[in-house]
C-alpha cells in the first residue's frame, strides 16, 4: 500500500510544547475512526519554544500526517476544522498531498520503545527493530526527550538514521520505529527538511 503525506497549513498562535497526545485527541474527536488505529502517523507541529511550556507558531506552521492512500478521503475531513488542543485553538487549512521521497538520512524528533529509557539499551533496541524491518543503516541516538500521555511520562530519544537505501528510507518513513506514532513519535523526515525548519 502506497503511503501519502498530508501537509495542512495551521492558523493559530500557540500550542503546548508537549502537544502530541492532545493533538491526537483533538483529531480523534473530529474523525473517530482515527482513534486507536495503527495506520495513522501524526507529526507534532514545529514552532519556537518560549521556555514556559508553550510553542509559538508562525505563518509557516504545518501539521503533517502520514496515512495509507486509501485513508486520504477520510483524513481530508480535517480541512477547515478548528482543533482544541489543551486550551489552545488552531485551525487547519486545505492540505497539500505528497508522495514520500527517499533520502539517505532521516531524523525523528522523538522515538519511544517501551522499556528502553537509557541511550545504549535504546540503541540496541533500535538496531533490532531496523533488522526486523529489513532496513540496513547507521542509527545515532540523540538527546533524551519526554512526553506526557495522560498521567504518564514517556521517555524517548531523538534518532538520526544514516546510510539508508531508497527502499529502506521509504519503509522507515511509512512504518517508523517504536510506539505512539499517532502522538508524534517515530515520525521520520529527510534531514535536509529538518534543517529548513
Amino acid at each position: 500500500m502506497v503511503h501519502i503525506e498530508l501537509k495542512f497549513p495551521v492558523t493559530g498562535t500557540t500550542l503546548p510544547s508537549d502537544h502530541g497526545y492532545g493533538l491526537y485527541g483533538a483529531i480523534s474527536r473530529i474523525i473517530p475512526e482515527a482513534h486507536g488505529t495503527d495506520w495513522l502517523a501524526i507529526e507534532t507541529v514545529p514552532g519556537a519554544a518560549r521556555g514556559d511550556g508553550v510553542t509559538q507558531l508562525d505563518q509557516q506552521a504545518r501539521l503533517k500526517i502520514r496515512i495509507p492512500q486509501d485513508r486520504v478521503s477520510l483524513m481530508l475531513k480535517l480541512a477547515g476544522k478548528r482543533l482544541e488542543v489543551d486550551g489552545h485553538a488552531i485551525r487547519l487549512g486545505a492540505p497539500q498531498i505528497f508522495l514520500l521521497k527517499p533520502a539517505t538520512t532521516l531524523y525523528a524528533r522523538i522515538v519511544t520503545i517501551k522499556g528502553f529509557t537509557e541511550p545504549e539499551p535504546f540503541l540496541d533496541a533500535v538496531c533490532r527493530k531496523l533488522d526486523e524491518l529489513g532496513v540496513k543503516s547507521e542509527p545515532v541516538v540523540g538527546e533524551r526527550r519526554v512526553l506526557k500521555v495522560g498521567n504518564h511520562t514517556i521517555v524517548g530519544f531523538g534518532l538520526t538514521v544514516h546510510e539508508l537505501s531508497e527502499e529502506g528510507s521509504l519503509i522507515l518513513q511509512e512504518l517508523g520505529i517504536g510506539g505512539r506514532r499517532r502522538m508524534g513519535c517515530g515520525f521520520f523526515n529527510p534531514i535536509s527538511e529538518r534543517n529548513q525548519k
